[in-house]
């Protein structure tokens, strides 16, 4: 301190001082030289990176998912644009609008926010406190539609901003609905169609990068686009809205006839496997998939698989045709009741009181004898009769391509015991879906070959162009003449079958069979006093051109395919006339049902 004080401040040295002086004045120039030199030439690049990311932000430029139409080119989903209104809390004040008169007018922060309430349908006060703050950001409404977004833009408030984003929308509704599938909050494909076809329908988002100002407002001529969106290609389907919603009407209808716990119908065009419709109830809005119960949420017309019953003794007719070992003609007595041998003493009855009745195969059906089909079914091999339910789809998915799709239950052939095999040939100890079912019966209407069933028609290119969806060849089940004797037998149990008659659609021939089948009761492991009640059938039989499946299950109001007729006779009816199919100008084989 003291040499400091000598060299600066003893009298008479003033030449000293000053050198030391100036010699201060040019180390501190020198300094701020360099600084200025780092700042403006060799740390400017870092320092103006470092500043653009301080004002710097982005958002997301939502890509659009394609659409979903119907065959007929009917929308079944599509996105649009919602938006988000937001606003910059710690920026809220007021500030002036312009008149159309040109005239200037200040809008107080409650007059703002009276005037958002409005539009947004909220409550002023709501409004108020979502604005009101030092946070830079605020959500005010949520997924406002493009109507209102419009109102908002024209408030002209500053301080209100917009984050735009894709929306779902289902505009039938419950139509098609669980075969749909929606799109959940985050934005994922959930299930059905949606989530089969994900990587056509979903698109790529692009990014748009802005500057802010000082206030956090955007510097509009700021923006960079980054990343341009990509939007979604289009879908097109087999189903037809039309045809869809008068089944799902049937069908929901005489669920709640039934009291059945649910119903579904299909529509199967024969020769190509094209599903028209795929009805069931009850089913879910994918517009509101979060008020459906879980069961709602799956297609049970895919995914459901439930002992058949009786609809399988058509498989077991064909299989005795086709190998030789019986005609529609050949004869057998079928009791009301049988004991299994090596089964323990169980006894299977049919389905009403009667005694030994002489009938032929095509009677056997006719009348849905359980007795009679077992007489004769035994003729096959059980190695042979197994080998047909393979080839006719059991135990295997169909190839749709449905997510959680089920193949059913055809155990192996060596775990079938003394009871199994017999029972396999009424539709018991085995399990399969409505399509599964349904497809079997297209395997017979088109000349015994089984087809892939197809929901989706195809993916558009970016031209806007169809891209077939591949399909895998046809599984030959019968020959061409068995097929044909098979739809022949029925016939009859439309034109004679006491409960298959109510099937019959005037103007045409219908072949078709009736299933009731025994649900196990999980309390006791046994078969309980409900059943899933069916019916299958083609038209017109001269020519099949379509199949319709219906099933009701747990029905509590009707235990046979009476309960299931009307739904079949209602949609075929109005299949063959959505189609123009022409009625029938030819008369059903003649072949005796008793002896």
């Amino acid at each position: 301190m003291s040499l400091f004080r000598d060299r600066f401040f003893t009298p008479g040295d003033s030449r000293k001082r000053m050198v030391w002086f100036k010699g201060g004045i040019l180390l501190i120039v020198a300094i701020f030289t360099i600084r200025l030199v780092d700042f403006q030439i060799v740390s400017a690049d870092r320092i103006n990176a470092e500043s653009l990311n301080k004002r710097s932000s982005s958002r997301v430029l939502p890509a659009m998912r394609g659409t979903i139409f119907d065959n007929s080119g009917q929308v079944l989903a599509k996105s649009v644009l919602k938006y988000n209104v937001i606003a910059d809390p710690a920026n809220v004040r007021a500030f002036k609008k312009v008149n159309a008169d040109g005239s200037k007018v200040e809008i107080s922060k409650e007059q703002a926010a009276a005037l958002l309430a409005a539009v947004l349908k909220m409550d002023p006060i709501e409004v108020q406190n979502k604005i009101t703050g030092t946070n830079r950001y605020s959500m005010v409404a949520k997924r406002v539609d493009a109507s209102v977004y419009e109102e908002v833009k024209k408030l002209d408030i500053p301080w209100i901003g917009f984050e735009s984003l894709a929306s779902r929308v289902y505009p039938n509704g419950a139509v098609a609905g669980a075969l749909l599938g929606w799109i959940n909050q985050e934005g994922v494909a959930s299930a059905g169609v949606e989530r089969e076809m994900d990587e056509c329908l979903a698109g790529v988002d692009g990014k748009e990068k802005f500057e802010a100002g000082r206030d956090g407002i955007r510097i509009p001529t700021s923006a960079i686009v980054t990343r341009t969106a990509k939007n979604g290609r289009d879908v097109v389907l087999t189903i037809n809205r039309d045809l869809q919603y008068y089944a799902q009407q049937v069908v929901t209808a005489q669920t709640n006839t039934l009291r059945a716990d649910w119903g579904t119908a299909i529509v199967i065009e024969v020769k190509t496997g094209k599903i028209l419709a795929a009805a069931e109830a009850p089913t879910m809005d994918p517009n509101v998939y979060g008020e459906a119960t879980e069961a709602e949420r799956h297609a049970r017309v895919f995914e459901t698989a439930f002992e058949p019953g009786s609809v399988i003794k058509m498989v077991t007719a064909a299989t005795l045709v086709d190998q030789g070992l019986a005609t529609p003609s050949t004869r057998i007595v079928a009791p009301y009741g049988m004991d299994l041998p090596n089964s323990g003493g169980y006894r299977v009855t049919d389905s009403h009181q009667h005694g030994n009745d002489k009938l032929t195969l095509t009677g056997v059906l006719r009348d849905s004898s359980n007795t009679g089909i077992m007489r004769l079914g035994v003729k096959a091999p059980l190695e042979t009769r197994y080998s047909y339910l393979q080839k006719f789809g059991l135990g295997a998915k169909t190839g749709v391509g449905f997510p959680g799709e089920s193949a059913g239950v055809l155990p192996k052939l060596d775990t079938w015991d003394g009871i199994k095999k017999y029972v396999s040939m009424f539709g018991q100890g085995i399990a399969q879906t409505p399509l599964q079912t349904a497809m079997m019966y297209q395997a017979v209407a088109n000349g015994g070959v089984r087809l892939h069933p197809t929901l989706v028609e195809g993916c558009k290119d970016e031209s806007g162009k169809l891209v077939p969806i591949a399909t895998k060849p046809g599984v030959t089940v019968l020959s061409p003449q068995s097929a044909r004797t098979t739809i022949d037998m029925l016939e009859k149990v439309v034109e004679q079958g006491g409960i298959g008659k109510t099937a019959a659609v005037p103007g045409y021939r219908v072949g078709g069979k009736t299933g009731t089948a025994q649900i196990t009761d999980p309390a006791t492991g046994h078969y309980g006093n409900l059943h899933a009640i069916s019916f299958i059938g083609m038209a017109p039989a001269e020519a099949p051109q379509y199949v319709v499946a219906v099933t009701f299950f747990k029905s509590r109001t009707k235990s046979n395919s009476i309960g299931a007729t009307p739904a079949f006779k209602a949609i075929m009816e109005q299949v063959l006339r959505t189609y123009r199919v022409p009625p029938s100008t030819t008369k059903s084989a003649n072949i005796p049902t008793e002896w």
